[in-house]
């Protein structure tokens, strides 16, 4: 069977392709998360084709659902199937069943926030949205990677929540943008900090993408001054030596001084 995964607008229906349009209107039947909502855009585009139900509850059927059929669309809500959706659990299930998977390139939320935040973009991690167990909610921002950008999903009626776990973790001054309802009439990006993010977001609305500035990674620590002063003595250094020593591991030169005139020997 042939499983060909197509990008859907996230809002302008402008941003759909030929390409994914031509998948479409070819395949048999369109496998997708909702069938209303892909309905409306079937419709709208002129495609007359039956539709198949595949969503986080049924997505485990999807050998038995698709029996029958050699070529499957798959569409979820918006955007590219696989990213935060069912569509990476159907992909896996298609290649253990020897499917041949085809994923075409198409709108995504997280890029165009990304790129619009005007925050760095060389490096970052995309963490879509974050679990709701305060505990592994926790855990995962802990863990998230300093010294790159983060892009996450969220959610209007648990933004509020998930902006002052950031604030906790990062800081009110941390850098943020949040952007809400990309590519539709009430697009908006906000860039400031996390603290000013809570207070401009009082009654969020829409669908949320929030790209966090790099955090810093924590300092290395090197040993105390005693226990440098402790090293170079075993290595047999006494007054100028082990002066120039102490300042050369980035000792200040007065410390240096202290530290040389307490050695006893």
């Amino acid at each position: 069977m042939r499983l060909v995964l197509v990008p859907t607008p996230i809002g302008n229906l402008e941003d759909i392709t030929l390409r994914a349009l031509r998948a479409l209107r070819e395949a048999e039947v369109v496998a997708c998360e909702d069938t209303r909502r892909t309905g409306i855009l079937l419709k709208h585009f002129g495609i007359a084709k039956p539709t198949v139900r595949l969503d986080q509850h049924t997505v485990g059927r999807a050998r038995e659902l698709l029996e029958g059929y050699s070529y499957v669309a798959y569409a979820t809500d918006a955007g590219t199937p696989g990213i935060s959706d069912p569509g990476a659990e159907l992909v896996s299930l298609g290649l253990k069943e020897g499917w041949a998977i085809e994923v075409l390139p198409g709108p995504t939320a997280l890029v165009p926030a990304l790129v619009a935040s005007g925050l760095p973009t060389a490096r970052f991690a995309f963490e879509g949205f974050l679990p709701q167990k305060s505990s592994e909610r926790r855990e995962r921002l802990q863990s998230i990677a300093a010294g790159r950008t983060v892009v996450l999903y969220e959610a209007p009626h648990r933004l509020r929540d998930t902006l002052e776990d950031l604030l906790e973790f990062y800081g009110p001054a941390h850098p943020v943008a949040v952007a809400r309802e990309l590519s539709k009439l009430h697009e908006e990006v906000f860039r400031g900090s996390l603290g000013e993010a809570l207070e401009h977001f009082r009654e969020p609305r829409g669908e949320f993408v929030i790209v966090l500035g790099p955090k810093e990674a924590a300092a290395p620590q090197g040993p105390s001054a005693a226990e440098l002063l402790e090293r170079l003595r075993a290595q047999g250094l006494h007054g100028k030596a082990l002066v120039r020593a102490l300042v050369e591991a980035g000792i200040p030169r007065n410390q240096a001084y202290t530290l040389a005139h307490d050695d006893p020997a």
